[in-house]
């Protein structure tokens, strides 16, 4: 079984986020940058169904060189081989189109993506994939099973589950419960150092949409202490100030 797995560059989440330019650029200066958490959880289970032999992996990312070490994790994690299409993600579409374009030539079984990327979150890649490759798709799975030629996945619904069929290939997007985050262990990271890192130039991808700035959430406010036994006075802040009743 041939797996691609797409991992997103994403600042650490304890990082604090700044903007440049009047607000229209990222500043990433003293952000420390991790593997997107969600893409994650898909490389521990590619690496998982492709144990003792059954399969390989190959794990790819759109962004320039200040994304290599983020590679070399994934490498370390696991994965056989690593693709960097050398080029700035502008947005979900434009992703999509160099992972698509990558794997038309490659006939994967199977592509992983996380569910969404933690700083985005716009959960969009994984489903434009699948429709440029004209493959079924599935969203926030919690449980793969691989069997022959087609894969079980339950996935999460508003208030429920649901269990889905779907013969391969098939572009996945995983969350929490699919596997648990694997650590690299020192063999890992020492054979990650001679593993491949193919640097591919990007395909020319149509602009259809850009960023116009970036805001930061307002300040939050005080909070206002009530006791217990005070319930009519709650009742009154809630009315007259907070507005909700």
């Amino acid at each position: 079984m041939k797996i691609l797995v797409c991992i997103s560059n994403v600042p650490d989440t304890t990082s604090k986020i700044t903007f440049t330019n009047d607000n229209t650029a990222f500043n990433t200066a003293g952000v420390q940058f991790i593997i997107n958490p969600y893409d994650e959880i898909a490389l521990s289970k590619a690496v998982e169904l492709a144990e003792g032999g059954k399969g390989t992996v190959t794990v790819i990312n759109v962004g320039d060189a200040s994304t290599d070490a983020t590679i070399r994790k994934a490498l370390a994690i696991g994965a056989d081989n690593a693709v960097r299409i050398n080029a700035i993600p502008r947005d979900a579409w434009f992703v999509a189109n160099q992972i698509a374009n990558y794997a038309k030539d490659n006939a994967f079984d199977l592509i992983l993506t996380g569910r969404e990327s933690i700083d985005y979150n716009g959960a969009q890649v994984g489903a434009i994939v699948a429709e440029l490759l004209n493959i079924p798709s599935v969203s926030i799975a919690k449980k793969v099973d691989i069997t022959a030629d087609s894969v079980s996945i339950e996935r999460e619904i508003e208030g429920g589950k649901e269990v889905v069929t779907s013969k391969l290939p098939i572009v996945i997007g995983t969350a929490e419960g699919v596997a648990e985050p694997k650590i690299p262990n020192m063999r890992g990271i020492m054979s990650a150092r001679t593993k491949p890192l193919d640097v591919l130039e990007p395909s020319a991808v149509d602009t259809l949409s850009h960023i116009v700035n970036y805001e930061t959430p307002a300040p939050r406010g005080t909070v206002k202490l009530v006791d217990a036994a005070e319930v009519e006075k709650l009742v009154s802040l809630l009315h007259d100030e907070a507005k909700v009743i």
